[in-house]
């Protein structure tokens, strides 16, 4: 198999956007080349980036030709994007990866659906070769979510069809950065991280409530909030968190070498989201030996695997008791589960990009074939 060349285009270059394709640039045997947006605000990214970087397409081109393959986050309006470049791409293969969608995200109290976002994501499933979701739990909410689309008067979702270019592909990390040199063991007072963005889909509230009462019951620990409190709810947190007082040690987002270096330190990492299609920042944590906290629901049943279930997930309003419990553990000396931190390894680049990689060649073989 040879190798391809592979445009990524990202209008949202930030986050776990920007990890995922920056991770299968650098591991990946294909030759990716990403043309990436700004990254600021992803209304506007969504609804400015196929123009955008249809502009840059064309100026790429001419210096490259076209390539094998077209890959657009969920991030690009990819019926707008081909729409623009097909003069100049050709034929091309396009494949759409599915990092959220823009019907299963929870959506604030009061705030409705963003139609004009919606149908413009279904006119890219609709268009592309392929969609990759990063989960199997984001595949099947995904194909939940279309169903609000038809009003009763028209039906003109084909779910069949969009289903039968699903396949689902999951992110990656790189385990050798997220290690810690020496495990964890001993009597401690624990460090417990929360390392997601500060937004409402993330319910940071409810994980400082907890560790508030946990602190109040008299389990000792420290706290660390890595999150990105841009664009969120800093704001509203503020007094949840000043009301954990010294238990603190950090607050707010640090630069990539800091945030590993706390990780590496990190005995628990918890978390409330109400919305993970993958969770890159808590398996980062598991991954650097941190015991995870996290609820029985969403993609962590899917990355947690199956024999840690009864230690690491919560039920519905299960998170304090499950929190103290591990709080408690962890102070009595017992570590992150045996094995946990090693089963991340599955999730390393270069086990994830030999998949995408192969799945590349497979989609380009079959188009080569009809």
């Amino acid at each position: 198999m040879g190798e391809r060349t592979v445009l990524l285009v990202e209008p949202f270059f930030t986050g776990s956007h920007q990890a995922w394709a920056e991770g299968w640039r650098q591991a990946s045997r294909h030759d990716i080349h990403v043309l990436a947006g700004s990254g600021m605000g992803w209304r506007r990214s969504m609804r400015t980036g196929s123009t955008v970087l249809a502009d840059r397409t064309a100026e790429w081109v001419a210096t490259h030709g076209s390539p094998d393959l077209v890959v657009g986050t969920n991030m690009l309006d990819l019926a707008s994007f081909l729409g623009l470049s097909r003069r100049l791409l050709g034929p091309v293969a396009a494949v759409q990866f599915m990092h959220e969608n823009q019907f299963s995200y929870p959506r604030q109290v009061g705030e409705p659906l963003d139609s004009g976002l919606a149908w413009m994501q279904w006119r890219s499933l609709v268009v592309a070769d392929e969609i990759w979701c990063n989960s199997e739990y984001h595949r099947r909410s995904l194909l939940d979510g279309l169903t609000m689309l038809d009003d009763g008067a028209e039906t003109v979702v084909d779910a069949d069809a969009i289903e039968s270019k699903m396949w689902v592909g999951h992110l990656g990390i790189d385990v050798d950065a997220c290690r810690r040199a020496v495990p964890a063991s001993g009597p401690r007072r624990p460090l417990v991280v929360s390392n997601q963005r500060w937004h409402h889909d993330k319910d940071l509230g409810s994980v400082l409530r907890a560790i508030r009462t946990a602190l109040e019951q008299g389990f000792d620990c420290e706290v660390a909030l890595l999150g990105d409190p841009m664009g969120g709810e800093a704001d509203a947190l503020a007094p949840l968190i000043d009301e954990l007082g010294d238990a603190v040690v950090v607050r707010g987002h640090l630069p990539r070498h800091e945030y590993l270096d706390v990780l590496r330190r990190a005995d628990v990492v918890v978390s409330a989201a109400r919305n993970e299609n993958f969770g890159l920042a808590v398996v980062e944590a598991i991954a650097a030996g941190a015991w995870p906290v996290v609820p029985a629901a969403l993609a962590y049943p899917e990355v947690v695997p199956s024999e840690f279930h009864g230690s690491c997930l919560y039920e519905p309003g299960g998170l304090g008791v499950r929190l103290r419990e591990v709080l408690g553990r962890i102070a009595a000396g017992e570590a992150s589960p045996v094995g946990l931190a090693e089963s991340m390894a599955r999730f390393d680049w270069a086990v994830v990009a030999r998949a995408l990689d192969e799945r590349v060649e497979r989609l380009l073989r079959r188009r080569a074939a009809v």
